[in-house]
């Protein structure tokens, strides 16, 4: 049985102490392939050594988070641009609206979050959306650059039923990660009405760790207990929720290897 975690910051300081420990137990426990996003460029050389380290698991995304859209947001996006014409990534993420830290951000935010969307239409690749308090903003963005090259996954989805809905008619995928474990995570209460060809794992390591580890760091192994979850939601196999939420990732990330 082999799961794919399709959103884990593995190079985060938080793992600095056992990172390679952390990794090796996600691997043990049949976690075989890990989807990187970006946040910065001050992070840009810590996932490429990543990714060196573990040539066979680690797949890059490169964009800029949008907490990290601040007043050198150009200079940012230019070394985004830079990292794509020197080598290739399998998304662009991760990006977005998070009007949860700094509202008065939102129309830089909305700047950055469309003109990396025509990126990824360039490269015909994936975007990975960051969105937090901001469902309206997002979808206004989107609304503007909806089409068949526009792609990916809804990362870290925390709407209600009427948002997946309307997030899958933008061709994305359902990240799901420990949020549904939670009592009042409410996405549990309608995701069985969403068919799982929709759906993708995720961590987000080091953060939103599933129950019983909420509250305390997250790692990549516990996406096994997003699975566990989604098997009762769904009444489906474990193993089949492995396989149908892997070979969903496989639609998303193009040409990725396969393990």
């Amino acid at each position: 049985m082999q799961f794919t975690d399709t959103h884990t910051h593995l190079y985060s300081e938080a793992f600095d102490e056992d990172q390679d420990v952390m990794i090796q137990r996600a691997i043990e426990a049949g976690v075989t392939r890990f989807f990187i996003p970006a946040i910065d460029s001050e992070y840009t050389e810590r996932m490429y050594a990543l990714e060196a380290t573990y040539p066979d698991h680690m797949f890059l995304m490169m964009g800029l988070h949008p907490t990290h859209v601040k007043e050198n947001y150009e200079e940012e996006l230019a070394h985004v641009e830079a990292q794509f014409k020197q080598r290739s990534f399998y998304a662009v993420g991760e990006i977005g609206i998070d009007l949860y830290w700094d509202k008065s951000t939102l129309e830089i935010q909305k700047d950055a979050f469309k003109r990396q969307i025509q990126l990824a239409k360039k490269y015909k690749l994936p975007i990975v959306i960051h969105c937090r308090e901001a469902f309206d903003e997002v979808f206004e963005v989107l609304e503007s650059e909806k089409g068949e090259d526009l792609f990916g996954i809804f990362h870290c989805f925390t709407g209600t039923k009427e948002h997946a809905l309307r997030a899958i008619s933008y061709n994305l995928k359902l990240g799901i990660g420990g949020v549904v474990t939670f009592k009042n995570g409410k996405i549990d209460q309608f995701l069985s009405e969403i068919p799982l060809e929709h759906i993708v794992l995720e961590t987000d390591a080091p953060y939103l760790s599933p129950v019983p580890y909420r509250g305390k760091r997250n790692e990549s192994s516990y996406v096994t207990l997003v699975a566990e979850k989604l098997a009762t939601i769904y009444q489906k196999p474990l193993n089949e929720i492995a396989e149908i939420t892997s070979e969903n990732a496989n639609a998303v990330f193009i040409n990725v290897k396969t393990i």
